[in-house]
């Protein structure tokens, strides 16, 4: 089953963001568990993101959450967010 984490985001540091998001795809290169990323900008509040990943299971996204580079990549992600970052967890129960 599918698995589906949702990080909510405010940041007025968006392109810092987006480099860093980079430099953590190079350096997690056929080792990260993530399958898709998919991440909206809210046409309300231009500061406020939310990033769908996917993963195979909860157990792949906790293999990828074990990763250095993704424990790195977070503490980095969060000084650039105007706050805290908020995360939630599904399971995927129907696709189209």
């Amino acid at each position: 089953m599918t698995f589906l984490q949702v990080i909510e985001m405010h940041t007025s540091r968006w392109e810092e963001l987006q480099a860093l998001d980079q430099e953590w795809l190079r350096a997690t290169e056929g080792k990260r568990t993530l399958r898709r990323e998919t991440v909206v900008r809210d046409r309300a509040d231009a500061n406020r993101y939310l990033i769908f990943a996917f993963f195979d299971s909860p157990e792949s996204a906790m293999e990828n959450s074990n990763l250095p580079e993704t424990g790195d990549f977070a503490g980095k992600m969060a000084a650039l967010c105007d706050v805290a970052p908020t995360f939630q967890e599904f399971d995927v129960v129907e696709e189209r």
